[in-house]
């Protein structure tokens, strides 16, 4: 969709006859058969243009996302994809215009190549791989497929279940050349030099069954080349290479001689290369617009000047309201009002009634409002001229006192430095502001002297992402909470005290060495509650640790007081109220005798806070844990009398609200399902609200029941302004956060520029999602480019379900032909009678006929019942068998263990049961529980052990497992002689090795480098790229787009970024097409030859 599905009413309306003379960003092209045609996508829709150029056609008119144009041989047809349903299906379409046809319809997602013959293109979609076939299971790697677009309803069929990508076919039809997709690169990202780096391949014996080709790698490039077209003589091809620094066009023999550089371009890449089947003519696109280039000798490339006129709507504004997503809420009790931020707009709320007040109306956002403690004022962050800074929203006449039902309110910045100013929050006496300036250092802004000054100096902390760094006021306003990671404390936070005034003065409160956060005041600041997870479940990845809520006190009276027993504390009451009681006699007659003498003095309504003091020498010793049971949390309360604490807590599914009784040590749930975000609490603590996203609840304590705080939201969306915005913003993350401050060494302004003109032809996120990933890539970095999460949740389209079965793809009669039943499937079930060999004749009372799809007899059964009938060819009987239909995550899972098993029954048949076999599917706790149980027990007994770390797409676990493996045996147990084990009885002390391929990525980098590094064992397979950095997903004011940023690179000893170090295996080898289509992995087999060679040479 090239909008997203917000309904309201147009306010700047382009209507009807829409020229662009120079239109920009058009991708895409594909020449026609003979060469006089170029068909594009400009804004999500499909063009044809004269090759000479003029004004442009537009056969599609869809407010989808049309895209990737192919012409059928004849010239009269052309295949694309489209997001109608949601995915991107196959849609066919006549030149001369028409409705278009849909040709695919499982909701897997395809895209359009080639046609191989008259009648049929190839395309590709994951689905279903060859059973024989070795390859990873993953979606990183699709199929590819044919389809004969002729016959309606025909059904799509396996053509190779290697993942080729830009297939053509040569004009003899018996050869493919294609460029190769070996795992996860995200593909706009330009200049590396690595294994990953695509190269162009020959398949000879297109005509035949895929397992029958011959293949042949054309090209030697260590960096990028992509998109090959045949010559018509076939005995050479072009193709795009950044053999120079950039992509060109490049001219190749097949027998790799005479390599030719065609095209001459510096800056910015040349895409989608397309030739006409006469081989006379190629076309381009180059710096957004598509370029021909006649292939006679001396021929230059020449711009196809194209002008389009489109009968459309293009929306500047769009007024619509907004009834969820709020975010960053503040609470105003005594206006009854909540302040939240919604896609990125500052709004205020009434509790009672959904009556609600727009404070900002701009395309940029604003964050972390704060309300003033006199209700009067409102502050927030706000990026706006190309930097966040503070601004203060207040109202204005007097008689006004809730900003819901103002007349007049006044923004107005406050805090407007070079540098950034983020998360503000007034002091408790409303004086002062304190903030975060380039999101670490923290500040305080007097509103008095309007002077800044530095409370906690940047070097304490470290932000990885915005908003992830907390601080508190003290009662007094006079000291600060914070989180705080000392010298090279970034894994293993501290809580510190610091004082408000700039002193410097400071102490770290916890000093524990693992991660604490969160920090409170409580109990009018004689104490502190926090999080850690020392004492919880420990994650042995980068995240996922249980933890904690601790409170430690600063004042030994009130420790003592708090440890009272019920009892104990009814006593001491009775008693305080005793002498409470005489103590207010005295004060009446006190009162009494200064009466009249004050009454000419203003009247100070201020509650004087008393400044507080801190003992602080035995504050380890007054520390207590208040959670009955390790969780992962979200926020938490504690009652002002210190007895209850609330918390959110994920002891199952999803997150619930907890009420722990500090005096009987009873917990019950207050609030199921309650989501995760921060909790405001009303000053008595009788109420608390929370944001999760989906809206506004209001939780009361004493009823324990929830009911939303609705709210009507005026919002204008301005999409054009927006994703402008986006950019900007993006660029300036980058600025802000790149691992290397010098950005790689490029001209990154420079690139923001060339980049920036394209947004005012781009009206839809899959083309936005390519300009930012197109300028993103530019810094040969990993961890970078956007994602565009889609339209199948806006749509509603029913998915795909899976049986369960793989089918034999050379079967061409009637029904479906089982060649395996995947274990654990829908089919594996006791009660079910079907096997391998039988065919599956009707889906719920559809037959299923030779050639005939038969995905949308299974369209939206995904967890529900399916009658198959089932014929049994051994027996000639037919039956009916029902089944649960499952998935294509329960698909992609099991496949994943049918991988596994396979390689270990594999290992376990080569070594005879010596060697172990482990895959580590990703650097997470989860995986590294797995591989310890695994390792030290089903292989306990084994010689040695294969660690096979290919295709893992990273995490954190390259110290854990380094120890795991690194293993030296100093002692054995033996009672009366008995061996019963050894030390270190916890850790691998024998030979291992570690397969890695050039999929591996990020932390799959790092491990395999501290391995080596290590010198715990050898490296087996292919090169891995150098990838292990540390990234930050951020997510935008538009929910569908998403960026990274790698921020966090790691250097070796001899001070090298690891980031596009290259990592080098001890012995290199890499699986063949050829043998990866005939289920041969050699990677494994030679890893299985050297630990058996390294495990004889142990024993001796």
């Amino acid at each position: 969709m090239k909008l997203p599905l917000i309904v309201g009413v147009a306010l700047g309306v382009s209507m009807a006859a829409a020229a662009a003379d120079s239109p920009l960003w058009m991708r895409y092209p594909s020449l026609s058969p003979d060469g006089s045609k170029i068909a594009f996508s400009y804004k999500g829709d499909i063009y044809t243009v004269a090759a000479k150029g003029g004004r442009a056609t537009q056969l599609t008119t869809h407010h989808s996302y049309d895209t990737q144009p192919v012409w059928s041989p004849d010239g009269k047809t052309i295949v694309f994809a489209s997001d109608r349903r949601g995915n991107l299906d196959l849609y066919a379409v006549s030149v001369s215009g028409g409705d278009p046809r849909q040709l695919t319809t499982n909701t897997a997602a395809e895209r359009p190549m080639s046609f191989i013959n008259p009648t049929t293109i190839l395309f590709t979609s994951a689905l279903e791989p060859d059973k024989d076939d070795m390859q990873f299971p993953s979606g990183q790697f699709p199929q590819v497929y044919s389809l004969d677009i002729t016959t309606p309803g025909a059904r799509p069929k396996l053509y190779s279940s290697l993942p080729m990508e830009d297939v053509s076919l040569s004009p003899d039809g018996k050869t493919l050349l294609y460029h190769d997709r070996k795992g996860y690169e995200d593909p706009w990202r330009k200049h590396h030099v690595s294994s990953i780096a695509r190269d162009i391949w020959m398949a000879e014996g297109a005509d035949r069954p895929a397992k029958e080709r011959k293949f042949t790698k054309l090209t030697s490039f260590r960096g990028e080349d992509r998109n090959p077209v045949w010559t018509p003589d076939g005995k050479s091809f072009y193709y795009l290479s950044e053999q120079n620094g950039t992509f060109n066009v490049y001219r190749r023999n097949i027998d790799g001689t005479g390599d030719t550089r065609i095209t001459d371009y510096v800056l910015h890449p040349v895409r989608n290369l397309s030739g006409s089947a006469d081989g006379k003519t190629l076309a381009y696109t180059w710096d957004g617009e598509i370029y021909t280039l006649p292939t006679a000798a001396g021929a230059k490339p020449e711009k196809v000047n194209i002008s389009i006129v489109a009968d459309r709507a293009d929306y500047d504004s769009t007024a619509t309201v907004l009834r969820n997503g709020a975010r960053s809420i503040a609470l105003n009790e005594k206006g009854k009002e909540i302040a939240f931020i919604n896609h990125g707009d500052v709004y205020v709320t009434s509790i009672e009634y959904n009556t609600t007040k727009r404070i900002t109306d701009t395309p940029e956002q604003e964050r972390n409002v704060d309300f003033a403690p006199d209700g009067r004022s409102l502050i927030y962050s706000a990026e706006r001229d190309g930097r966040w800074g503070i601004y203060r929203a207040s109202l204005v006449r007097p008689d006004d006192k809730q900003f819901t039902y103002a007349y007049e309110i006044k923004e107005e910045p406050l805090i407007l430095e070079e540098t950034n100013s983020f998360q503000p929050k007034f002091s408790p006496d409303g004086k002062e502001i304190a903030f975060l300036r380039d999101r670490t250092e923290l500040c305080v802004y007097n509103l008095d002297t309007k002077q800044i000054r530095t409370v906690l100096p940047a070097k304490y902390n470290y932000s990885y992402s915005d908003g992830d760094q907390t601080y508190a006021w003290s009662p007094d306003s006079k000291w600060f909470l914070a989180k705080y990671i000392d010298h090279g404390g970034w894994n293993n936070t501290d809580i510190v005290l610091v004082k408000a005034d700039g002193s410097g003065e400071m102490t770290n409160l916890t000093r524990s060495g693992y991660s604490d956060g969160s920090p409170k005041w409580v109990l009018g600041g004689k104490a502190m509650t926090w999080t850690s997870d020392r004492g919880g479940y420990r994650s042995h990845g980068s995240w996922g640790a249980e933890e904690d809520v601790y409170i430690m006190f600063f004042d030994g009276e009130a420790y003592d007081n708090w440890r009272l027993s019920k009892e104990e504390r009814e006593l001491a009451d009775s008693r305080k109220e005793k002498k409470d009681d005489a103590a207010d006699s005295d004060a009446k007659k006190d009162k009494k005798d200064k009466k009249g003498k004050d009454a000419d003095k203003k009247k100070d309504d201020t509650p004087k806070v008393k400044p507080l003091t801190f003992d602080l020498d035995n504050r380890e010793e007054r520390v207590a844990c208040i959670t009955p049971n390790s969780a992962f949390l979200g926020d938490f309360i504690l009652s002002p009398d210190g007895r209850k604490l609330y918390y959110a807590a994920s002891f199952e599914s999803g997150i619930d609200l907890w009420e722990h009784d500090l005096d009987d040590r009873s917990s019950k749930i207050v609030v199921k399902g309650l989501g995760y975000g921060e909790l405001i609490p009303d000053a008595k603590i009788d109420n608390l609200y929370l944001a999760t996203g989906s809206g506004i609840k209001k939780l009361d304590i004493k009823s324990k029941t929830t009911k939303p705080v609705n709210y009507a939201a005026e919002f204008t969306y301005r999409p054009a302004k927006e994703r402008e915005y986006i950019f900007n913003h993006a660029w300036r993350q980058v600025n802000d956060k790149f691992y290397d401050p010098a950005i790689h060494g490029i001209d990154w302004k420079g690139y923001h520029d060339a980049y920036a003109r394209f947004l005012p032809h781009i009206n839809n996120n899959y083309d936005f999602q390519e300009l930012l990933s197109e300028m993103l890539g530019e810094l040969n970095g990993s961890h970078t480019g956007a994602r565009f999460y889609g339209n199948m949740a806006d749509t509603n389209t029913p998915a795909t379900a899976w049986l369960g079965a793989i089918f034999d793809n050379d079967y061409d009669g009637d029904g479906l032909l089982i060649d395996e039943i995947v274990a654990m499937g829908p089919m594996d079930k006791a009660s079910v009678k079907i096997k391998p060999g039988m065919i599956i004749e009707s889906i719920d009372g559809q037959p299923v006929k030779a050639g005939r799809d038969y995905y949308p007899a299974l369209s939206g059964k995904s967890g529900k019942q399916v009658m198959l009938q089932v014929k049994d060819p051994s027996t000639g009987k037919t039956f009916e068998q029902q089944i649960k239909a499952s998935n294509a995550g329960d698909r992609s899972n099991l496949l994943y263990r049918r991988w596994v098993e396979r390689n270990r029954a594999i290992v376990d048949s080569l070594s005879s049961g010596r060697v172990g076999y482990i895959h580590i599917k990703g650097m997470d706790s989860p995986s590294f529980r797995q591989t310890f149980h695994e390792l030290l027990g089903r292989y306990r007994n084994c010689d040695a052990v294969v660690i096979d770390t290919r295709h893992n797409g990273g995490g954190w676990l390259h110290e854990d497992l380094a120890i795991l493996l690194s293993g030296t045996k100093f002692a054995t147990f033996e009672p009366r002689g008995q061996y019963v084990g050894q030390d270190p009885f916890n850790r691998w002390t024998k030979p291992s090795c570690v397969l890695m391929c050039e999929d591996n990525y990020s932390n799959a980098h790092g491990f395999p480098w501290t391995y080596q590094t290590l010198g715990i064992g050898k490296l087996i397979g292919a090169p891995v790229p150098g990838t292990m950095t540390a990234v930050w997903w951020e997510n935008q004011i538009d929910p569908t787009i998403v960026f990274g940023i790698p921020q966090v690179g790691m250097k070796d000893m001899q001070g090298r970024w690891l980031e596009n170090l290259e990592l080098q295996p001890d012995i290199e080898i890499y699986n063949t097409p050829e043998q990866q289509l005939n289920g041969n992995d050699a990677q494994l087999r030679t890893a299985v030859e050297e630990m058996l060679r390294a495990a004889d040479s142990a024993k001796k």
